[in-house]
């Protein structure tokens, strides 16, 4: 117990300390975690030791990243992505893996099957490490985003061949584990078994539990789900992170989500903290020691090889020259599944420990590069905005009263109605294709997004007496928007909302109004329809005053419960209309 609650808080220590080090240098928590590890690990201090058994349970934290994932990609989103996912993702892994591995078969003569075995697994990227930069940078809903998680999503179902490989080639079989074939088989019906169990068992599990209002049910539920998918996956040799994703992807549309979502988060960042520490106790620093310049010079070849290969992919499915090195630069780095195939590897008896802890260390360093290179491309997307002034930040708008993010169809409207009182408005969109065709009509949009508080901030939120969120994003949720309310206490906020889910979601805040984009806009029609049916003017008004009356009822029924069902019978229906109004004699 002593050692256990010593380690602990040794490693605590360490992480608090440098992670915050690390973030005030601008270079990001994971290489802040992977130091730590190292310092504190047996290679250097020796003060916390078995970090194998860390790493093992920290991958959950891995899990956990994917379930939250899951649950921001409803089922028709993953679809409009198929393209990105079994296109661009699957030539990225293939074409990065191999030339990665005919390199290492040429240049260091390694023999076919271990230059499979050690390229395949540098082709593939740091899910733990990019997906939470997106995430905090409000950029995993952008198409750059969802173009890089698609890369990534992709990669984490190459695990399963990637293993299937291992056991194909391994000189010491595992007589436990499945053949290829069996494994493909298991992954497809553990799949479909996940979906069916979220539709028929886990959603209205969770509708029971909305039901009795206790957050620590939601807590230990939303846990369970996690590790039971995780724990079938491993049970049946598979990947325990895609077991994980497709358990949150079943829940991406359950009304509950966002509260799961703060509900697993902490416990997300714990352990995926934990797992790039060990990563750091983990590294042979005498590998680097002995041979630093090998291994500097393996991490910047696979940096630049699979920067080389990403570009001319990106630009191939139409991304822009400049998301196309921001992606390339993004997903260059090789991820924290290298070290599982690596020991996998070992223990198959394909290559040797000191390959594997030679490339152990240089799936390290090209992660510690990964700060840096993100740092290039914000300086790169700074120029970018220089040379072209279509483009150009918030931070060169002049002092207005009002900020409008978002100027598509509904910015327009509301921006011209201020403009119509002369009120000054700063304009703000993340569509460098919507910018470009305000400007030909002679209107000043800035690129950025509009989430972001250093980027409010630029446009003269402090000082803004209103805030206007116009923009179409279903993500926008309370953790993204209350951070804003706090720190522009003074502005009036309003804010577009897709529908009553993301309503529901914002539920609590400070805002000022909270409009769904088509209310209005379908009331009108519903009352013209009416007339032109032939009901009369003043029945058409009690109508439309009874619709909204009985909507903003199920409104505060739905908040009060959590539950989008809640007063449904208010709704019309064919066997519920309204009654005819009695007259007064």
């Amino acid at each position: 117990m002593t050692v256990l609650l010593t380690g602990g808080a040794v490693m605590l220590g360490a992480a608090l300390l440098f992670v915050t080090l690390f973030r005030r240098l601008g270079l990001g928590a994971t290489l802040g975690y992977i130091v730590a590890g190292a310092l504190v690990g047996p290679q250097l201090l020796g003060l916390v030791g078995n970090a194998d058994g860390i790493m093992q349970v920290s991958e959950i934290g891995i899990a956990l990243l994917l379930f939250l994932v899951g649950l921001e990609l409803q089922p028709s989103r993953l679809w409009r992505l198929r393209s990105d996912i079994f296109g661009l993702g699957l030539a990225q892994v293939l074409l990065c893996g191999l030339v990665l591995a005919g390199l290492i078969h040429f240049g260091l003569g390694v023999s076919w099957g271990a230059s499979l075995v050690i390229g395949l697994p540098l082709g593939l990227s740091s899910t733990a490490q990019v997906l939470p930069m997106l995430r905090s940078d409000g950029q995993l809903n952008t198409p750059y985003g969802e173009r890089a998680f698609s890369i990534l999503l992709l990669q984490d179902l190459a695990l399963i061949p990637l293993i299937t490989l291992l056991a194909a080639l391994s000189r010491n079989p595992d007589p436990n584990a499945p053949a290829g074939f069996t494994l493909a088989l298991y992954t497809i019906g553990a799949v479909i078994g996940l979906v069916l169990a979220g539709r028929y068992l886990v959603n209205p599990f969770f509708r029971l539990i909305g039901r009795l209002s206790e957050r620590e049910l939601f807590v230990v539920a939303g846990l369970f789900t996690v590790m039971a998918a995780a724990a079938l996956m491993h049970a049946l040799h598979l990947s325990v992170a895609l077991g994980a994703f497709v358990a949150g992807v079943m829940l991406a549309e359950s009304p509950y989500r966002h509260e799961l979502e703060s509900d697993v988060e902490p416990f997300r960042s714990i352990l995926l903290g934990l797992f790039f520490m060990s990563v750091g106790m983990l590294l042979d620093l005498s590998v680097i020691a002995h041979q630093p310049l090998r291994v500097v010079g393996l991490a910047a070849a696979v940096i630049g090889v699979k920067a080389a290969i990403i570009y001319p992919l990106a630009r191939a499915f139409r991304s822009r020259p400049g998301q196309a090195v921001s992606l390339a630069l993004l997903l260059s780095q090789a991820g924290e599944f290298g070290f599982v195939l690596f020991a996998q590897a070992t223990t198959a008896q394909i290559i040797s420990p000191e390959a594997a802890s030679l490339f152990g260390a240089v799936v390290t360093l090209s992660m510690a590069a990964t700060p840096f290179l993100m740092r290039l491309i914000g300086w790169l997307q700074a120029r970018r905005r220089d040379v072209e002034p279509d483009l150009q930040g918030p931070e060169f708008s002049p002092e207005t009263n009002a900020i409008v993010v978002g100027y598509g169809r509904f910015g327009q409207t509301v921006s011209q109605m201020l403009m119509a009182k002369r009120i000054p408005v700063t304009l703000i969109d993340l569509k460098a294709t919507q910018i470009e065709l305000a400007s030909e009509f002679g209107t000043k949009v800035y690129y950025g997004d509009g989430t972001r508080i250093d980027l409010l901030r630029m446009a003269g939120a402090d000082t803004a007496e209103a805030i206007l969120f116009c923009h179409d994003d279903p993500e926008l949720d309370a953790d993204r928007l209350r951070p804003i309310l706090e720190a522009f206490p003074q502005a009036l906020v309003m804010v577009r909302v897709f529908d009553r889910r993301q309503m529901l979601a914002l539920d609590g805040l400070d805002v000022g109004l909270m409009q769904r984009e088509v209310f209005e806009s379908a009331v009108v029609m519903g009352r013209l329809a009416l007339q032109r049916l032939g009901i009369a003017e003043r029945e058409v008004g009690r109508v439309e005053r009874e619709y909204r009356q009985r909507d903003g009822e199920r409104l505060q029924l739905q908040s009060a419960s959590g539950d989008l069902h809640s007063g449904f019978e208010k709704s019309f229906a064919p066997e519920r209309p309204l009654e005819d109004e009695e007259r007064k004699i």
